[in-house]
Parts: structure tokens; sequence; C-alpha cells
């Protein structure tokens, strides 16, 4: 039914895969023209990569997922629900362990810790989370040195990492080693923009060659492989990381986690599929709403699931958004710095048939231009 927020979530081996959801909170609103603004799974986001359960149907879930297979106690990140949810992992990635991380941030810094080793340097995108959204972390608790590459871009290529590594390596006056690379696809401060998969092999392989230990931050890896027409093994072979009692030594451990373990389980099913159908249906819905005078959805560059939605001078987006909010339970993105807003493609999108979503936009730009 749906792809996972990417907070709460597993890391297979070096690999954040999934993100468990948070709930939103918000007052009770009326019913009207048979949408309930209330209920998360009457509407359709253009704001999110998946789901955000509200807290009434984040339990209604879980009650139907105890229907379905019996929710059973985990301990410390092991045996019950838990352990089905870590074996799923472990068959998605084609690794032989997984573990459980309540963080992004927790699986990414311990990672690039055990990797990296006594080596002070890390490697990583100038976008990346790692560098950008981790409170410096890695420099803090650490004491790695992080080397930004591709500024402003989801990517950076082989030759731009040798000309970083031959630039340390001859300006410095006391070398210190490269003990890790990180790489994060698709990238969020990005607009989800992937790094090449054919990339990102060559340089894993170079780093091989120069005893460099790799990393992947794969907390939307599922969007990329969907998007890409790729499976999530083909980027998690060439990572690997062990993960020593580390994870307890900084509170990681978890006495129990049942919730979050059978959430995220019962959405790695089928999360493939899903995305697939979310794909062929926004396509062919961002045709459609193509042709409607007044709008304008363009693809990003490397881009995966997130679009850009133009609007014509003349119409009043603001009033526009608070329509479809209020009547028809479609909520869009707030316009950017750039002029656009965003249309973020996940499996809301599989709440309404197109025409409904299309008729929607159709009435409310007649509105409000």
């Amino acid at each position: 039914m749906t792809y996972i927020q990417r907070r709460h979530f597993l890391r297979a081996a070096s690999l954040s895969a999934l993100a468990g959801a948070l709930p939103w909170a918000s007052k009770a609103a009326p019913r009207r023209n048979n949408v309930n603004p209330e209920k998360d799974s009457e509407r359709v986001y253009f704001i999110n990569d998946g789901i955000f359960y509200k807290p009434v149907d984040y339990i209604e879930q879980l009650q139907l997922i105890q229907q379905q297979h019996a929710i059973t106690r985990d301990f410390y990140g092991s045996d019950g629900t838990m352990k089905e949810l870590l074996d799923k992992c472990c068959e998605i990635t084609g690794k032989e362990a997984a573990i459980y991380m309540p963080s992004g941030t927790l699986a990414n810094q311990l990672a690039l810790q055990v990797l990296s080793g006594d080596h002070p340097k890390v490697i990583v995108q100038e976008s990346s989370h790692v560098y950008r959204d981790e409170a410096d972390a890695a420099q803090t608790i650490f004491n790695k040195r992080l080397i930004p590459l591709g500024k402003d871009k989801a990517a950076f290529t082989l030759e731009e990492l040798k000309q970083a590594i031959s630039w340390h390596k001859a300006e410095e006056a006391f070398e210190a080693p490269i003990g890790a690379l990180s790489i994060e696809t698709p990238v969020r401060r990005c607009s989800n923009s992937f790094f090449p998969l054919e990339d990102i092999n060559t340089i894993t392989a170079y780093c091989r060659e120069l005893g460099i230990k790799t990393h992947l931050d794969g907390a939307r890896l599922h969007i990329s492989a969907a998007f890409t027409g790729t499976k999530v093994i083909d980027y998690t072979k060439t990572f690997d990381t062990k993960m020593p009692h580390l994870l307890k030594v900084h509170g990681g451990g978890i006495f129990t986690n049942w919730g979050n373990a059978a959430m995220a389980l019962h959405h790695l099913q089928d999360i493939d599929k899903v995305l697939e159908e979310s794909i062929r249906k926004s396509n062919a819905l961002f045709k459609e709403l193509n042709k409607i005078i007044g709008i304008k959805i363009s693809p990003k560059e490397r881009g995966t699931n997130i679009f850009d939605l133009y609007f014509d001078q003349q119409i009043d987006t603001i009033k526009t958004a608070k329509w479809l909010r209020e009547e028809k339970g479609i909520i869009v993105g707030q316009p950017q710095s750039y002029g656009a807003s965003r249309m973020t493609v996940n499996p809301t999108i599989l709440r309404k048939d197109n025409a409904a979503i299309t008729d929607a936009f159709s009435k409310a730009l007649r509105s409000h231009s």
C-alpha cells in the first residue's frame, strides 16, 4: 500500500533501506464533499515520499496487520516480528545479516566510524544528509574530517574523486589517510535526484583498489531503484558494513520495537509492486494534467519521484491549493524559490482515480484564475 517514510528505518549491512511511519497530529475537521480531512487514507498527498500516518490511521493499520499476521514481541532488535523484518531486509539486499537502527543519522554515523577506523578523512556528497543534516556528528563525536564533493549536486564523478584524493595527498603537510566514502541516493536536498548506478559502481571499484571502504545511505533507495528501473540489490552488492556493539554504546539498542517492525514488514511485502503502480499512474495522470490550461508539470534532471508544478501567473496558487485540500482532499506543495511547486509521487496517488484528480484540478483552476 505504501512507501515508508525515512525515519525509524532499517539498515541492512550499510544500507538504510526503509523507514517506518511517523504520525501526524491535527484537530478533527468536518466531512465535506465525501472527503474526511482527518482520515489520512482518503487523501492524496503530493508532498511526501510516502505516507505520514495520523495516529488513528496508524493504530487502525496495526490492527489490520495483527489480524492478517500476528505481531510478536522482539527483544533488543531480535526475535519476533523484528526478526521477520530483518530476514526480509536480508532477502532484498542480498546480505547475510541486518540490524535495526532507530534513525538514519545514527546508522550513517556508526557505519562511517566502523568503516573509516583510525583514518580521519571521509569523503561525502556536499548535498548529502551526512554532510548537511546530521549536526556535524562525524566531527564532534568521531573526530572525522568530512571532505565534500559535487557542491549543490546529487552526484560527483570518478574524476572529481581522483582530483580530491590527489590534492589532499599533495597539498597537506602531514598526510592523513582517507578511511571511507559515503554515497546517498536519491539525494533529498537535490529534490530526490539519483546518483547514477554506473557511476556508483565505478567509484566503489576504484575505492576498493585504494583500500577506501564505502557506505551507502539508502534511506530512499527503493525510490531510486523504482524510478530508474533497477533493483535494490543492484546498489547494495558493492557495499557492506559489519556493525559491532557500537550501536548499544550510542543508545541505539531499543528494548522492544514491534510496532515499527510490524508496520515496516507489512509495507515491505509489496513495496516494489506498489511503487511500479504509482509510477504508471503518475505518468498517465501528469499527461492528462498537462492538457489543462494554467498548469504544467515537468520532470527534473536525474529525477525520481519529485516533479515541478508550474502555475500560470493569473492563478491564485494559495487559494487553489486551499480549495484542493479542503474540498477534494488533494494536497500540493508550497511554491519553491525558483517559482514551481513540487509534485511528489508516492502511493497515496493510488487512493483516487486519475479522472477524479484531473477533474479536481480543472475545477480549482477555473475557480481561482
